[in-house]
């Protein structure tokens, strides 16, 4: 049995001027035991997707099924068997630590001490500020306390909604840690992120853009489909070597990564751009030859005829 199943989601929003498709005919499996990244910037459909899974919103059309239960039919089902950690900070801040998650053990009728073992590497952070109102800890302790709550029942199923947005780097790497020890339970996770460095920590991935799947698959596959050579090109000036590069004839893509541009040509001569970029003002130009990341993926998967150099994107 699929962990989850989607097949042709489509969700609309409308708006006083016109209808916003947040998620256009997605489809999708998931399997049990799996930590699935949707991975994509915001807008892309990720929270929408969450949401009609968790069953908190109704698709306008397909089908969806959380370990053979419809999200529709079978909703009450599908709550007992799901933790969802949203992606703004949705506990009672008035609460204490120790008070939100008793409250969440006792709605699903069980116990801390029931369920202890499987917060306890979570919880035993949290335990010092157990008496501390939620609204008062720091961003990384909210992040924890609401993956305890989420986890309380022993949900089978964990859908975290961009649990690391605006957490800082050491957080985000002991909540990764804390995702690997989950998996290692037999947890399946559904992890929805912008940060295109975490995809790697995923089993399998989805890129998302504008309600749509562009590719599935696991970031080592995504990476090895880049298919051409990949250059870092940096100078001095960097907002004018941007502009120069993608002027250049054999340029195919050319997009600002960072303190580098990342350059990608229909023809490879060294030679020539060097002696272009020498022309142009760019005496001290530095080009290498590198290996793609997903997010290089991302952006070719994102290149079309009409926009052959689309905007940059803060990930």
């Amino acid at each position: 049995m699929k962990a989850v199943e989607l097949e042709n989601i489509v969700k609309t929003y409308p708006t006083k001027k016109t209808t916003v498709t947040a998620v256009n005919d997605v489809s999708f499996s998931v399997e049990e035991g799996e930590l699935f990244g949707l991975i994509g910037p915001d807008g892309a459909g990720k929270t929408s997707i969450f949401r009609i899974l968790t069953t908190l919103l109704l698709a306008d059309k397909g089908e969806a099924k959380v370990l053979g239960y419809n999200v529709v039919k079978d909703y009450k089902a599908i709550r007992d068997i799901v933790g969802y950690m949203p992606g703004r900070f949705s506990l009672y801040q008035d609460l204490t630590v120790e008070e939100n998650l008793e409250f969440f053990a006792t709605i699903f009728n069980t116990t801390i001490q029931e369920n202890y073992n499987l917060v306890a590497d979570i919880y035993k952070q949290l335990e010092p500020f157990k008496t501390r109102r939620a609204g008062k800890l720091s961003g990384g302790m909210k992040q924890k306390l609401a993956l305890s709550c989420a986890l309380i029942h022993k949900p089978k199923i964990l859908f975290l909604d961009e649990p690391t947005t605006g957490v800082d780097p050491v957080s985000r790497r002991e909540f990764w840690e804390m995702l690997k020890r989950l998996k290692a339970q037999g947890i399946t996770i559904l992890v929805s992120t912008p940060y295109m460095d975490e995809a790697k920590l995923c089993d399998r991935i989805a890129l998302m853009q504008d309600g749509k799947i562009m590719t599935i698959d696991t970031p080592g596959n995504i990476v090895r489909q880049f298919g051409r050579n990949l250059f870092s090109v940096h100078s001095e000036n960097m907002f004018t070597l941007l502009n120069d590069l993608r002027a250049f004839p054999q340029t195919e893509s050319c997009f600002a990564f960072g303190e580098n541009h990342h350059l990608t040509l229909t023809e490879e001569s060294m030679a020539e751009l060097e002696e272009y970029l020498l022309v142009r003002g760019h005496k001290n130009a530095a080009i290498n030859k590198i290996e793609p990341g997903i997010e290089d993926c991302f952006m070719q998967l994102m290149k079309s005829p009409s926009q052959p150099f689309p905007n940059e994107m803060a990930f």
